[in-house]
């Protein structure tokens, strides 16, 4: 045997394994038509151990280093320009999809994936809060647990109406020159930054344009997205303090108007490739973007991100 023939019988022998492979990948993903009762319970225990996991390191790595007090609420609804509590809508409703998601994947019926898995992420997160509410540092935030209730709602209520998702909230982020400031606060590297640097962070609603425009030509898969970010931010809302990182900075909100696509509407039979287009239909796509600014102004982006 030369050694064309060994790469061509090895090749060969990798495709078989990676077809077979995927089947069966692809099989496994694939929901079920009826309550499969092992699956069900399957998402219950990997739901619960991951929240109790999450919450305990939260604790040990977070709250156990700061002094406890009795339960009380705070009002931080003025602090960064409300961009946090955008994140805990986005957060809220896609924690919320991918339980009733996994739900679905079980077999369990239209009313448990809603009542059960689309309200996950509210629970969730409420717990958060409660262990914030707990800190002597912080406080639990009446506004964060509207904005959790928001993105719940906002997944059940379409689920409701629509039997379908067309409007859904993405994110997107750039690096700005914050961080120099205040690492400490607003992150040292790149995937700090990503979670703590306001200033980086846009928040959209992308709508699918083909579900409210059935019988247009439109690409279903074409969606329009608005977005909304802020700048100038080193601390949540004290001016001054913010003026000594960065005295000619000025905090001001973002509009955006763009495209964007939604992942989950590309036609695929393949569940692998439907299972990471629901993944990264969290992200917004980089398009041309028009951004209007609160003092009026309007700026032209080729590409935003």
């Amino acid at each position: 045997m030369n050694l064309r023939s060994a790469i061509t019988i090895i090749a060969l022998c990798a495709g078989i394994h990676s077809i077979f492979a995927q089947s069966k990948v692809d099989a496994f993903l694939k929901p079920a038509d009826t309550l499969n009762l092992k699956r069900q319970n399957t998402v219950v225990v990997i739901e619960a151990v991951a929240a109790s996991a999450i919450l305990v390191a939260l604790n040990e790595l977070w709250y156990k280093t700061y002094p406890k007090s009795d339960f009380h609420f705070i009002n931080d609804n003025a602090q960064w320009l409300q961009m946090d509590k955008a994140g805990h809508v986005f957060s809220a409703y896609h924690v919320g999809r991918a339980g009733a998601e996994l739900l679905e994947w079980s077999g369990s019926s239209k009313k448990n994936q809603r009542l059960y898995g689309a309200t996950f992420g509210f629970v969730f997160f409420t717990a958060v809060e409660v262990m914030d509410g707990f800190s002597a540092e912080w406080g639990a935030s009446y506004g964060d647990v509207l904005a959790n209730a928001s993105g719940t709602a906002l997944f059940i209520g379409q689920d409701l109406l629509w039997n379908d998702q067309r409007i859904v909230p993405k994110f997107s982020f750039h690096q700005t020159v914050y961080p120099s400031a205040r690492p400490e606060v607003l992150g040292k590297s790149l995937t700090e930054q990503i979670l703590k640097d306001y200033n980086g962070q846009t928040y959209w609603l992308s709508a699918n344009v083909n579900s409210f425009l059935p019988n247009s030509k439109v690409p279903k898969w074409l969606n329009l997205a608005v977005g909304y970010g802020a700048e100038g931010m080193s601390t949540g809302e004290d001016r001054l303090v913010n003026a000594i990182f960065f005295p000619e900075s000025e905090r001001v909100r973002q509009f955006y108007f763009s495209l964007d696509v939604d992942l989950t509407r590309i036609k695929t039979k393949n569940h692998a490739l439907k299972t990471i287009f629901s993944l990264f239909n969290t992200i917004k796509i980089p398009a041309p973007t028009l951004e209007v600014l609160a003092n009026g102004r309007f700026k032209w982006h080729a590409v935003y991100f």
